[in-house]
């Protein structure tokens, strides 16, 4: 099997082709990794404090107040978020399925970086993280039911590992 392709011909027969294209689904997607951050950010302080307004996403994000106000509009607009009498923000029922969504992800995506692949934390915290919002539901679950298949077999657990290991010490690091 190779793993590495050739180049730009292979670009152009993957992205360019009549079956390519699935590029744009990144570029259109309703979830952006910043919107995503924003939901998270009034689960997180609905948890904590019991509410979330405006002010205290933008501090949260250390973005603007303007600019947090922009995003939470556009959340609004696509029906995951909504507001009480106060003022306060509330995620929707589809608000909060997403950001369970992106939970489960990054957690399932950690885990693989982490037990499998080998990374160290902070480098599957991040990748995690641009990933979370990203992957189907389907694709977490998949990934989370091979990194248990992996590691309930010692041996070939063993394997992935050793090679893994060898990847980070010897591979350059490009793509």
């Amino acid at each position: 099997m190779d793993i590495v392709p050739n180049g730009i011909r292979t670009f152009k027969e993957r992205d360019m082709s009549s079956e390519g294209g699935h590029w744009r689904e990144y570029t259109y997607a309703d979830l952006s990794h910043s919107r995503a951050h924003y939901l998270l950010a009034i689960e997180a302080l609905h948890s904590d404090l019991g509410y979330a307004r405006t002010t205290d996403i933008a501090e949260m994000l250390e973005v603007s107040r303007g600019a947090a106000s922009m995003a939470l509009t556009q959340l609004k607009k696509r029906g995951w978020v909504t507001e009480d009498p106060n003022r306060f923000l509330l995620l929707t029922e589809d608000g909060r399925h997403i950001t369970e969504l992106i939970a489960k992800n990054f957690d399932i995506l950690l885990a693989f970086f982490t037990e499998v692949l080998g990374m160290t934390r902070e480098e599957a915290l991040s990748d995690a993280c641009k990933m979370e919002h990203i992957i189907t539901l389907d694709t977490g679950q998949r990934l989370f039911r091979l990194t248990q298949m992996i590691s309930r077999n010692p041996s070939f657990f063993a394997k992935v590992r050793k090679e893994m290991n060898l990847l980070s010490k010897d591979a350059p690091k490009t793509c």
